[in-house]
């Protein structure tokens, strides 16, 4: 979960929440320069699912002591982060293999690239990287031999699609977050190679985003998502989760715009 903070305290922004304006990203994504994904609905769905492996956490989230909240999945600690993403790829491979490679490839590059003190050479780790490797290998040989898919298997169009997933997710949770400064997203895939995307709020207001180089069809895009606003800390996890549950919802609505010249720069 994400916690998005503002003059009245915090708001709680599950996984799954932000996942799903991922995938309202993925499906306002398409322009000559910014062609939409393929295999369309496929990519949309890991987009919109790639968090899937969190639902059982966020029903019954675990309380930071450090804190009296719940754990952000900032926080959260690395075996409980690991037994959420080893359920990620079967979860979603219930609605199909592309959408599953694609959950399953976005969980091990969040170890792969981001994770460095804890990389391979933590057993939990590498049994987990291990694991993962095994399942994507053995879709990317299914998918392969399908002739619906094997286009779409090729080596450059998984690593085009896995890049998507994460650029989706990293402006979702730049969105999502409330985040009040230029947020650069480099390795961004376009018709002939990469670049990178700048995301800021507009004069400081977080419900209107300027987003540069324009990688949506509309002129504008709207994002929708909610979240639960709670109050205080907390001692024990049962009475965080009772507050939790009967936190008070508030909805968010994000407009996102063009960058002028002078918010490009």
């Amino acid at each position: 979960m994400l916690h998005r903070a503002d003059a009245v305290g915090v708001v709680i922004i599950t996984q799954p929440a932000h996942a799903w304006v991922a995938g309202q990203l993925a499906r306002a994504w398409g322009t000559a320069r910014f062609p939409r994904p393929e295999p369309w609905e496929e990519v949309c769905m890991a987009a919109e699912r790639h968090d899937d492996g969190w639902l059982a956490w966020e029903a019954a989230p675990t309380l930071n002591p450090a804190t009296g909240r719940p754990f952000s999945f900032l926080e959260l600690p690395r075996e409980e982060h690991l037994a959420i993403w080893s359920t990620a790829g079967p979860t979603v491979l219930a609605l199909g293999r592309y959408p599953a490679l694609l959950v399953s490839l976005h969980g091990t590059g969040l170890y792969e690239r981001h994770d460095p003190a804890h990389g391979p050479t933590d057993p939990a780790v590498q049994a987990f990287l291990d694991q993962e490797h095994a399942f994507q290998t053995r879709l990317l040989t299914e998918l392969q031999s399908d002739p619906d898919f094997a286009v779409h298997a090729a080596p450059d169009a998984i690593v085009r699609n896995r890049r998507l997933i994460a650029v989706w997710d990293a402006l979702s949770l730049a969105i999502c977050g409330g985040q009040r400064d230029t947020r650069r997203i480099s390795g961004v895939p376009t018709v002939n190679g990469e670049t990178l995307m700048s995301v800021l709020p507009e004069s400081r207001d977080l419900a209107r985003v300027a987003v540069a180089p324009w990688p949506f069809a509309q002129q504008v895009v709207t994002l929708r998502f909610e979240g639960r606003r709670l109050s205080g800390h907390f001692a024990d996890e049962a009475t965080m989760r009772a507050a939790l549950a009967h936190a008070p919802w508030v909805s968010f609505a994000v407009r996102l715009n063009p960058a002028t010249v002078n918010e490009r720069a």
